[in-house]
């Protein structure tokens, strides 16, 4: 991609990928290998993290300026506008490597000479992020854009092995594990390997079982910066695909969710780009840390009471908040979907207390309390295969669903109350 033989303008070339991924450990590889054969050069590391703080662009404009001009006396830049001033006639005619590790604004490459004009021929531009869409913004088209994948088994048993042993001698017995929970991610191995360095079988053992339930901050602050930079819509679709739709095939999530008021097409298209999520063979996926990550977020929203969680996707917290009075309860939407039939006792004002529920799925779940059942009228989704109820009620005022599936159930009853919210349904009645 680099074409190092070719002096005809400037290339840029992105790597792309998820966090923890390796980019900037792959773009300080290339530098080093290359950086001798260009008239000056510059690694500018961590830059959506420098740029924030208060004059942050323009101490990375004269860190671009002074290392590749090397001047007697260190320039300085009093503003990004003079940064962007200097670099376009002081660097206009030289041929120079740039990299821009870690970008996620247009601002940023804009003040940094990442549009490619401010240097001269032969230049090499390598910019690191985790937004696919960003690249194609400053029209790196995808012949020039390297997707930074996960390890496969061997190279991670090496690198695992290289931090936890201090040599590459294999231990199978305690590898295997832990190679499972990393599933590649570079960043992943490291910090598992530094953890388990010089500890017992049972340490390592009990370490991998802990992780899998508290994912490793370390970890999870890496990862949790591609959440933070996300618009609300998207941060609510991602939730709900860590939390329930993993696995799921993407056209039923997105009729939930399009339901549910989330512009799902804009927000599945931002998640791929920004390597939180992937569509494989139709159904929704992301890596075991990112899910990790996303399930910690709801978690931490309260982890002694799931009633102040957001989303419930647990047997025993869904029975621990239907079976008791809540005040202000949070939650927002319920998907159980258990792998055989299980008795739960659902009484008919259960989910009345859930005011706030916009989603609700239950696969698996038996009831045999007669009744009808009463919904919130915030709820959008309402998904209950197998019900032995009638149809749900709700009180009286304005009424929001949109989704019903009661499919292979014995209910009996009239959809007036629906007549002009309800676009999908499915209830195959046995009548």
């Amino acid at each position: 991609m680099l074409k190092l033989e070719s002096n005809d303008g400037v290339l840029m070339v992105g790597l792309w990928g998820k966090g923890g991924i390796g980019k900037t450990c792959l773009a300080k590889a290339l530098y080093n290998a290359m950086f001798r054969k260009f008239e000056g050069a510059c690694f500018l590391a961590n830059v959506q993290e420098t740029s924030k703080d208060s004059g942050g662009l323009a101490t990375l404009q004269e860190k671009i300026l002074n290392n590749i001009l090397l001047p007697p006396k260190r320039l300085e830049v009093s503003n990004v506008d003079e940064g962007v001033y200097l670099i376009q006639h002081r660097l206009g005619h030289k041929k120079v490597l740039l990299i821009l590790d870690d970008v996620d604004s247009l601002q940023q490459l804009d003040a940094l000479g990442g549009e490619g004009d401010c240097f001269g021929n032969g230049s090499r531009i390598i910019i690191t992020t985790r937004d696919k869409q960003l690249l194609t913004c400053c029209r790196i088209d995808e012949d020039h854009v390297y997707e930074v994948k996960a390890l496969d088994n061997s190279q991670a048993h090496k690198l695992l092995s290289k931090h936890a042993f201090q040599t590459h001698q294999i231990r199978t017995d305690l590898v295997n594990g832990a190679l499972k929970y990393a599933k590649g991610l570079p960043l992943a191995l490291e910090v598992l390997g530094s953890l388990l360095c010089g500890t017992t079988k049972d340490v390592w053992e009990s370490t991998i079982k802990k992780l899998s339930k508290n994912p490793d901050q370390t970890i999870n602050t890496v990862l949790k910066v591609s959440f933070d930079g996300l618009d609300e819509n998207e941060k609510e679709i991602f939730l709900h695909i860590a939390c329930f739709f993993r696995g799921w095939a993407r056209e039923y999530t997105k009729k939930v969710l399009d339901n549910c008021d989330l512009q799902t097409i804009v927000g599945f298209d931002t998640l791929i780009k920004r390597s939180l999520i992937s569509i494989e063979f139709g159904r929704l996926e992301m890596h075991d840390l990112i899910q990790a990550m996303g399930i910690d977020i709801v978690n931490q929203e309260c982890r002694d009471d799931p009633g102040r969680r957001s989303r419930l996707w647990l047997y025993d917290d869904v029975v621990d908040v239907l079976s008791r009075d809540m005040g202000d309860c949070a939650v927002k939407a319920i998907v159980l979907a258990l792998p055989e039939s299980t008795e739960m006792r659902i009484n008919p004002d259960d989910f009345t207390k859930l005011r706030r529920l916009r989603l609700l799925i239950l696969h698996n779940v038996h009831s045999s309390f007669p009744g009808p059942i009463y919904l919130p009228n915030e709820l959008r989704w309402f998904e209950w295969p197998g019900c032995a109820h009638r149809i749900p009620e709700f009180s009286s005022g304005p009424k929001k669903l949109a989704g019903l599936d009661m499919s292979k159930a014995n209910v009996t009853g009239v959809l007036k109350q629906f007549k002009v919210s309800l676009t999908d349904i499915d209830l195959n009645l046995y009548m």
